[in-house]
């Protein structure tokens, strides 16, 4: 049995890892508040932009011409933005991301690319030889000029006949305690179903080709930017509760080194006593 020293030492020990893990667990929670404001307030223009496109690509004049990025094709090989965080300590999240990516994959039956965004999924797709890019260090605070270049991948992949198809997987915020991986079609932009009545065939000035053309480059920029604010804002409640539960796991650790501390102590106590007074009873004999 350890003595009551070594055991104190340990105490001590586990007492400063508290004392960091209760310390992550508070800046994550400042963090998390922001990260979910942006993410929430992100989703009702991502919603909108992804309705008025597709109700703008279901439109009669654009069924005979459509534009390259509309178009469907054949799925021969397809691409992935796997969105995750930077850094670990958050519980499952990142695993539970990059399993859903490389299940898709398999699942896909086809050749796939990978644009990793965050070292997490870096790391995890380095291995399977499929990364075509790399993106790190986005912050808690992205802008929509940081995803200009994932966007510019993906896009010129798709129009040079790489890639027929391209996804993005990235942990949906749901609450503070759940987090779940999402798959959304980036590419091609899925025209909505019209009724007839719906079909009256605008007309759009300068022309529809150069509307599409405006309003194409900002969808797909808005739906990764989207997609990395969601992941922030799971990162950071995962992480907050993670360290939470780390926190307590600690304190309950040192309560019970504590009793062990306390036993091991008294039987020192006990065990001394015993010398004592076997010591006394020699002398009297």
């Amino acid at each position: 049995m350890p003595s009551a020293q070594q055991i104190k030492r340990r105490i001590k020990s586990v007492d400063n890892t508290a004392k960091i893990t209760k310390a992550m667990s508070m800046i994550a929670a400042s963090k998390m508040n922001r990260a979910q404001e942006m993410a929430l307030k992100s989703r009702p223009y991502s919603e909108r932009m992804m309705n008025l496109l597709a109700d703008l690509a279901a439109q009669p004049q654009f069924e005979d011409d459509a534009h390259l990025l509309l178009t469907v094709r054949d799925i021969n090989r397809i691409g992935l933005i796997v969105i995750t965080p930077d850094r670990g300590l958050t519980g499952g999240l990142n695993t539970a991301v990059n399993r859903f990516a490389a299940q898709h994959m398999l699942q896909s039956g086809h050749e796939a690319e990978v644009v990793a965004v965050g070292k997490k999924a870096r790391d995890f797709f380095s291995r399977t030889g499929n990364l075509k890019a790399v993106f790190t260090d986005m912050g808690d605070r992205p802008s929509p000029a940081d995803v200009t270049p994932i966007s510019k991948i993906v896009v010129d992949e798709y129009l040079e006949g790489n890639v027929d198809a391209v996804y993005i997987i990235y942990s949906k915020f749901v609450n503070t305690t759940q987090q779940v991986p999402e798959l959304i079609t980036l590419l091609p932009v899925e025209p909505a179903t019209l009724e007839q009545k719906d079909k009256v065939g605008y007309i759009y000035e300068p022309s529809s080709g150069d509307v599409l053309n405006e309003l194409l480059p900002r969808y797909i920029e808005m739906q990764i930017y989207h997609s990395i604010l969601e992941s922030v804002a799971s990162e950071q409640s995962a992480r907050m509760v993670a360290m939470r539960n780390a926190t307590d796991n600690a304190l309950e650790m040192k309560s019970d080194l504590t009793l062990e501390m306390n036993k091991a102590r008294q039987e020192s106590i006990t065990s001394e006593l015993l010398d004592i007074v076997g010591g006394v009873a020699a002398v009297e004999a």
